[in-house]
């Protein structure tokens, strides 16, 4: 009984559920079949469009408020699809061709196919990426070795601009292939001209006036305010990459932004973008045209960096006049190996109090309002002004390592403040030969620092070991990120570990080499400056920062401000760093380049072996008594530490004010 009372339950279902869906499909029937002409009507009716609208970008300025990225009152060119008829757009594409060629202005061309005087068309063989991306499965689907031509041949059909001349169909195509890149519709106009003056958007909004679709509106236009300041600091922004689109589509991007590609610009997009506004448009079933709905956008907020503007200056003109020193004494010695072949430097100096950054230069250097019209130039400058030696120059440090070393030793107790090592010229154990620059005799860790022997800390590494050498190493800042935000290097330290990751074999008799700051080891001028900072510093290292608060656009409201951050601390007494620190005020007094600076300072040279030219670098921190800030400098193939001492002095004397000679 209970059986057939179950059957009848689920046979009952099966009618239910069969009736509910012959309704469903009755009703599909009579929305798509009876009822179509009705809801097509209705679709055509309420056609809505929504376009979004761009947020002003923050700004970047130093400590002081001196501006390096801001905004400025500029127009743009915009052909927007729901006023433009896909007939008219050839013709309206060739005026204003013509009316910004007029007023020698720039449109967007960014078609790798070029026109020369007699009609040929050729490729732009420095657009090697777009062609490809042109011939594509996802464009014309070409063989890889189709010519321009025949590229062009397609195009102009898929254009439909047959009756138009060779020139003007290149235009025409550009556009529209640009158009099609990004993904032009009612929902996303397309920028015509990103940047254009106020006399051209006169003569377009003369011309253009009658044509529907042509808009010019206001926009804020990037401005590189000291462009030569501080530009890899900075960074640029650009036009977002099909990668960078892929990866933060999610996040609200279009295909045709402009993001930051270096530098803060890159580092702090989520902050300095803001949040993007939108119209909604209504289009009725009689073609007519409404804005329904405006949301306005919210600018992005601004950054103030802790470098100084003046003392960026100051850095790049010293290290303009260190190379130029280092080639005159080359010139003068003859020979090689003599600084002939050095062709930049950088130097990077932090406020001891917090490790931010008051100024990181570099030389060779650019200037940001020329970055993309000189960068085929640029890039191609084989002494690489493009490259952040500051932050992600990593080079060989030679006997600025020595103090950290010193320090590690006295607190593992391997050496102390008494012993003494002799030094003949030349250490050999292990099978090792290194030199010395001079006979030293029986020195302690004063004197080897001082005079910085080789003999002397080539023993004393070996007695540390390269785990103890490394570990202090590392607490220091050295071979790992100091944390600062934008892009930098972690160098190398050598070491067990990176033998292993390079594939090779670590031997005890390496320790001694890497101990006076060679074999694998390799450190930007960054890490150089933290570590002698952290040694001022008591043995305390804090986070190495470059910016100082982001506040609202207006000014009004501080939404962030970095305060100092404990990364790590050396673990040595602070009885050893003292001696440590007392050995390098005594380097310093034996400089020669610095007999006639009249503060006490703490500081150490290298000299950095390598192919070519030894490198010229030099730490110190300042006063040796009250640390202020933290120095290190690096010439690359300077030959000579003493052009290195030479961009720290004139730091020194600018940030102190000793040197009375400053310029009113």
């Amino acid at each position: 009984m209970e059986n057939k009372v179950g059957k009848w339950r689920y046979v009952l279902i099966i009618i239910i559920a069969l009736i509910i869906l012959a309704v469903y499909c009755a009703r599909l029937i009579r929305w798509q079949i009876f009822q179509k002409d009705y809801y097509e009507d209705i679709a055509l009716t309420s056609t809505e469009y929504t376009v979004k609208t761009d947020a002003i970008r923050g700004e970047i300025y130093d400590k002081n408020g001196v501006p390096l990225a801001v905004n400025k009152s500029g127009y743009r060119v915009v052909i927007n699809k729901i006023y433009m008829p896909d007939e008219e757009l050839n013709e309206n594409i060739i005026k204003l061709v013509r009316l910004i060629d007029k007023c020698k202005g720039k449109w967007i061309d960014e078609l790798p196919i070029k026109v020369d005087g007699k009609g040929n068309y050729y490729f732009d063989k420095d657009k090697t990426d777009e062609i490809d991306e042109l011939k594509s499965k996802d464009n014309l689907n070409m063989n890889p070795y189709s010519t321009a031509a025949e590229c062009m041949a397609k195009l102009v059909e898929k254009y439909g601009c047959e009756n138009f001349s060779k020139k003007e169909q290149r235009n025409i195509i550009s556009v529209r292939y640009n158009m099609d890149r990004l993904g032009y519709s009612r929902s996303n106009p397309y920028v015509f001209a990103d940047d254009i003056d106020r006399h051209t958007m006169s003569v377009i909004s003369e011309n253009m006036q009658s044509v529907q679709g042509i808009e010019t509106e206001s926009t804020a236009v990037r401005v590189y305010e000291n462009g030569t300041a501080a530009p890899h600091m900075v960074g640029v922004t650009g036009l977002i990459s099909e990668e960078e689109y892929t990866e933060m589509k999610n996040k609200g991007y279009a295909y045709n932004d402009r993001i930051g590609k270096s530098g803060i610009e890159r580092a702090y997009e989520k902050e300095l973008r803001g949040s993007e506004g939108s119209r909604t448009y209504e289009i009725s079933s009689d073609g007519s045209i409404s804005l329904k709905d405006t949301v306005e956008s919210k600018p992005g907020n601004s950054v103030y960096l802790t470098i100084d503007v003046n003392m960026q200056k100051t850095a790049q003109k010293a290290l303009k006049e260190a190379v130029s020193e280092v080639k005159a004494n080359a010139k003068e010695a003859g020979g090689k190996n003599n600084g002939e072949d050095c062709k930049g430097a950088a130097v990077v100096m932090l406020d001891v109090s917090d490790f931010s950054v008051i100024c990181a230069a570099n030389y060779p250097s650019y200037d940001l309002t020329k970055y993309y019209d000189d960068y085929e130039k640029l890039s191609s400058d084989d002494s690489l002004p493009l490259f952040d030696r500051a932050f992600m120059g990593a080079l060989a440090p030679g006997s600025t390592f020595k103090p950290m070393v010193a320090a590690a030793a006295l607190q593992e107790k391997a050496i102390t403040t008494k012993t003494h090592i002799e030094c003949q010229g030349e250490y050999t154990k292990n099978g090792l030969h290194l030199w010395c620059m001079s006979y030293h005799g029986s020195i302690d860790m004063y004197q080897g620092i001082r005079d910085s022997c080789n003999v002397f800390f080539a023993e004393t590494s070996r007695l540390l070991g390269i785990e103890n050498m490394d570990v202090y190493a590392k607490r220091c800042g050295l071979g790992v990120r100091t944390g600062v935000e934008v892009t930098e290097s972690a160098g190398t330290l050598a070491g067990p570990e990176y033998s292993r990751e390079m594939g090779s074999e670590w031997y005890p008799s390496f320790v001694s080499p890497a101990g006076i700051g060679q074999s694998d080891n390799q450190f930007t001028p960054l890490q150089l400056a933290t570590y002698v900072a952290t040694i001022a510093n008591n043995g305390v290292r804090l986070r190495t920062h470059v910016v100082d608060k982001v506040v609202s656009y207006s000014g009004s409201e501080v939404i962030y401000k970095t305060e100092p951050e404990v990364m790590d601390n050396m673990g040595v007494s602070e009885a050893n760093l003292k001696e440590v620190q007392k050995a390098m005020n005594m380097a310093a007094d034996n400089y020669i380049a610095l007999d006639d600076f009249e503060m006490q300072i703490a500081g150490k040279t290298g000299t950095a072996e390598n192919s070519g030219s030894d490198h010229a670098n030099f730490i110190c921190y300042a006063p040796y008594d009250k640390p202020q800030i933290a120095i290190a400098v690096m010439v690359e193939h300077g030959a000579k530490s003493s052009v290195a001492i030479g961009v720290a002095k004139k730091l020194m004397n600018e940030y102190f004010a000793i040197n009375t000679d400053k310029k009113e």
